[in-house]
């Protein structure tokens, strides 16, 4: 690929080819959660399968977002892309076709698998098909864009499923999908990078244990903690773990180099944003139901609602990005999870079946406002405690980091939820979800601590510029 091919391709069509394919798979992070009530009552679901239809999108998209750009340098970065939009795109088909649980499950499985194969993908490829004074306004764009997909799921999936019907949430991929693969194929260049090892061995022990430890603790409610097969995916889990630690330590190609673990900012890092997604996607699991079963309110009107969360990360990231360049990262993710703890409490404390929603949309606002504080200054700590080389590798480590604490999170809460409460009644139904929120905002609040252990003024060199250069300089080696 050359500077004169790169240069002849319009900003706005490269952006839309890359950005398009994102987009829906940042949506599918939370577009089913407002309809998933409707599942319940159409597919006779239980809470155990409702978490899976979540968890299983994010267990298989955190599982293979390592080895995906590895696969794309060997491969061809555009035509791996577009073999992710491709699975991803049939994969929605499957999921609206589905007449079971278990079949809506599996399809949402693969549909994390073509996610974790277009996302890293897409910023790698944009960087190297637009002119380099373009390239800051792309990356800007294709931020923005994914930022807009996480803050519309919630209302999309209401929409779609009380104007048309659930399945239309996922159907709704199905002709973006085509166009994405049309557009992708015609203007998006092909380029490859340095082959590298991949450690397939490490991403299937880390899989293994991250499946065993979930069907583990969202089974254990109704099998009981001490079961057979309880018991036996809590071994799995166990051995799969050691397996992977012992393995990633020796092998010549491991998915995160062991040198990465000692450096203190970006493992506290790492663990703060577990902590946050742990406890704050968990509840949102939780509280898109609350407002349709214990406050009456519709798909739509319940996803509308919960965008006084899901909104404030995109009014508040950009100051946040400004003030961690001056102050560093540290400060500011302590302060957004302190908020989001706060906001967990103030709704545990305050949750009664048909409520006002004036009662709850203070503490959404502060929760959303808390998240937003957390974004940008992750990214920028993560970045700048490693070499540029490994820009890429350690970002894709955080998203992957991101997306085990959401699943863990809907494991963790729902279990609690099954345990304390129940579809029942609302009243059962609120029990549920206060006792699941009181076990997220501990959570929440350690992260808050570990926060304040991270190294003063990390971050504080640009989180966005050194983003920026990284993708730039990715451009440049596949030209």
């Amino acid at each position: 690929m050359t500077g004169d091919r790169s240069g002849a391709r319009p900003v706005t069509t490269v952006f839309l080819a890359c950005s398009m394919p994102t987009f829906m798979a940042g949506l599918d992070n939370l577009v089913a959660v407002t309809s998933l009530n409707v599942i319940r009552l159409d597919l006779g679901a239980d809470a155990a399968h409702l978490q899976w239809i979540s968890t299983a999108y994010m267990v298989a998209f955190a599982g293979l977002l390592l080895v995906a750009a590895g696969l794309g340098d060997r491969w061809g970065r555009r035509r791996v892309f577009v073999t992710g939009i491709v699975v991803f795109t049939a994969a929605s088909l499957a999921c609206g076709l589905a007449e079971t649980t278990t079949q809506l499950i599996a399809a949402r499985a693969v549909q994390g698998v073509g996610a974790a194969t277009l996302t890293p993908l897409s910023l790698t490829i944009l960087a190297g098909a637009v002119p380099e004074r373009r390239r800051g306004l792309a990356v800007g764009l294709w931020s923005a864009a994914n930022g807009a997909a996480i803050s519309l799921g919630p209302l999309a999936g209401g929409a779609i499923a009380e104007g048309l019907d659930w399945r239309w949430v996922f159907w709704i991929n199905v002709p973006i999908g085509v166009a994405a693969v049309v557009l992708a194929r015609s203007r998006l260049p092909e380029s490859r990078g340095a082959a590298s090892r991949i450690d397939a061995v490490g991403m299937a022990a880390a899989c293994a244990a991250i499946v065993a430890a979930i069907w583990a603790v969202v089974n254990a409610p109704e099998r009981g903690w001490t079961s057979g097969p309880v018991l036996v995916a809590a071994v799995v889990a166990l051995l799969a773990a050691v397996f992977f630690t012992r393995w990633e330590r020796r092998t010549e190609a491991p998915l995160l180099p062991p040198r990465l673990y000692r450096i203190r900012s970006f493992t506290l890092t790492n663990l703060v944003t577990l902590c946050m997604h742990v406890g704050v996607f968990g509840s949102i699991f939780l509280l898109a139901q609350l407002l349709q079963v214990a406050h009456g309110y519709g798909p739509f009107d319940a996803g509308l609602r919960t965008m006084a969360w899901t909104v404030m990360p995109m009014l508040v990231a950009p100051v946040a990005g400004v003030l961690t360049q001056r102050i560093g990262g540290g400060p500011l993710m302590a302060g957004g999870l302190a908020l989001q703890a706060a906001g967990l409490a103030w709704i545990a404390s305050t949750a009664a079946p048909g409520q006002p929603f004036t009662e709850i949309v203070g503490p959404m606002v502060v929760a959303g406002t808390g998240m937003g504080l957390v974004f940008a200054p992750t990214a920028a700590v993560v970045l700048s405690s490693v070499r540029p080389e490994e820009h890429g590798l350690a970002s894709g480590a955080n998203t992957t980091v991101r997306e085990l604490g959401g699943a863990l999170g809907i494991a963790v809460l729902g279990t609690v939820f099954q345990a304390r409460g129940g579809y029942a009644d609302p009243q059962r139904f609120v029990d549920g979800v206060t006792a699941a929120l009181w076990v997220a905002v501990p959570v929440v609040a350690v992260g808050a601590v570990l926060a304040l252990l991270i190294p003063r003024g990390s971050g504080a060199t640009g989180g966005a510029t050194v983003q920026v250069d990284d993708v730039s300089s990715a451009g440049a080696r596949s030209r």
